[in-house]
């Protein structure tokens, strides 16, 4: 059963503690009142409220000096301050002393009650992303993987054995699964962890480039060579070498590979030395291997020589139980690099994430939420945020169950379009621009405005 938000009332007048107390109740709070300031502290010390509504002016101990106490005695209550008119400067001061908002007299029940159903969700959302930040610490974090999910906890305990060998991995998955993470936390988790981990992209350089990247060159092998330079292989000597997109390695380079992995040895390019190593390949691909052997495009003894032990890292679709965490971890980073404070996502962001598909995985996760954080104008993310001007995600919008989702997100899609401009959006939609305004409150999604009509 959902445990009932609990809100005290301060009022020295009846009938607006009353009248507050009668309609939030209704509304499904637990509701406490108390008509001056020290009956109110012994309430909060006893019951603890999660929110306060406190008059600004009483007899005795007033609103701004409630709220300084209230903070003193439960610092996590958020106080809300009801203010007549002419006191509204009053009540902007009580706002820097750590009030949450106020309200004007007179208000009606359904702006007292909306104030309300904000605040609790935010506060849900505090207590939920310090729920995940714990859970990020303590359980769920290995060598910098972050996950709760049944696959990858089978896939961090895979890790785990195989690092204590010195069999070649084989890591595959659709791009963005996070390769080289495993791949790194496989080497880590290894006895060779205090020597190199060295990572080489084998679809970045063409095959003459690849190949001295790879196993280095003598002084004067081609133009250009002034040096003797040494290959990543040397470099990676008793550690640990990441080939990353195996798949797009070229026949001749698969042949000098499958030398190294037979005879422990190469020879530099332009060389006659042959250099004996130590070293422990990892490989990553996100092709179908099957094919590639099939058609000829990789040779079956290299890839037998590779694949000793398969690691299959599962789409983030798959994996969904591990989106919050790993949302959680990035809106962290990204807020700290851009110097922002921001608390978590909006129940529509955190549905969102979990009904896309996310077609680059956690690559496309994590650049989503860099850019979100880069364009948030709250403290925390709402789903206005993801879908601006030109966002990949804009398409991909859920299309909503019923009538009001459908009638939000396509308010956002043409928000999105216009690139926030509301005069724009409202020619769109055939409403005027009041109407338009209104419908972004009432939904609570934070588009910022772009014109100035």
């Amino acid at each position: 059963m959902k445990k009932k938000a609990k809100i005290l009332i301060v009022d020295d007048e009846a009938i607006i503690r009353e009248s507050l107390r009668d309609w939030l109740t209704d509304a499904d709070y637990q509701v406490l009142t108390a008509e001056n300031g020290p009956q109110a502290l012994g309430i909060v010390g006893k019951d603890k409220p999660c929110i306060a509504i406190v008059d600004l002016v009483m007899p005795g101990m007033d609103g701004i000096e409630l709220l300084k106490k209230v903070k003193e005695v439960s610092p996590s209550i958020e106080v809300i301050i009801i203010t007549a008119y002419a006191s509204i400067p009053t009540a902007i001061t009580a706002i820097r002393e750590g009030a949450y908002d106020y309200i004007e007299k007179p208000f009606s029940p359904e702006k007292v009650e909306l104030l309300i159903k904000k605040l609790v969700e935010h506060q849900r959302l505090v207590e939920e992303n310090i729920s995940l930040h714990q859970q990020l610490e303590k359980r769920y974090r290995f060598e910098n993987i972050i996950a709760k999910s049944a696959k990858m906890q089978q896939i961090i305990e895979l890790i785990k054995v195989v690092a204590k060998s010195n069999a070649t991995v084989l890591i595959t998955g659709e791009s963005g699964t996070g390769k080289e993470l495993v791949a790194r936390a496989v080497h880590v988790q290894s006895y060779r962890k205090a020597k190199s981990f060295v990572p080489v992209s084998c679809a970045a350089l063409p095959e003459s480039l690849l190949e001295s990247e790879l196993f280095g060159h003598e002084k004067g092998a081609f133009t250009g060579a002034y040096a003797q330079r040494k290959g990543k292989f040397e470099f990676a000597n008793r550690g640990s070498l990441f080939l990353d997109e195996i798949g797009e390695m070229s026949a001749n380079i698969q042949v000098h590979l499958l030398r190294v992995l037979e005879e422990k040895e190469f020879t530099r390019v332009g060389g006659n030395e042959s250099i004996k190593v130590d070293v422990r390949v990892i490989s990553a691909t996100n092709k179908d291997m099957e094919k590639a052997l099939a058609s000829g495009q990789f040779r079956e003894d290299l890839y037998y020589r590779l694949n000793v032990v398969t690691i299959e890292l599962p789409p983030l679709r798959e994996r969904k139980e591990d989106t919050p965490l790993l949302a959680q971890h990035f809106l962290k980073k990204f807020a700290v690099e851009n110097q922002k404070e921001i608390s978590g996502f909006s129940p529509e962001v955190t549905d969102f994430f979990l009904k896309y598909q996310w077609p680059g995985n956690v690559r496309e996760l994590e650049n989503t939420i860099e850019r979100a954080v880069i364009l948030a104008q709250n403290s925390y993310i709402k789903i206005a945020d993801l879908l601006q001007k030109n966002s990949p995600l804009v398409n991909s919008a859920l299309t909503g169950r019923n009538l009001r989702e459908v009638e939000k997100n396509h308010i956002l899609n043409i928000l999105s379009e216009t690139g926030g401009n509301y005069s724009e959006a409202a020619r769109i939609l055939a409403i005027s621009r009041a109407t338009l305004y209104n419908k972004t409150k009432i939904y609570d999604l934070g588009v910022k405005k772009t014109d100035s009509s």
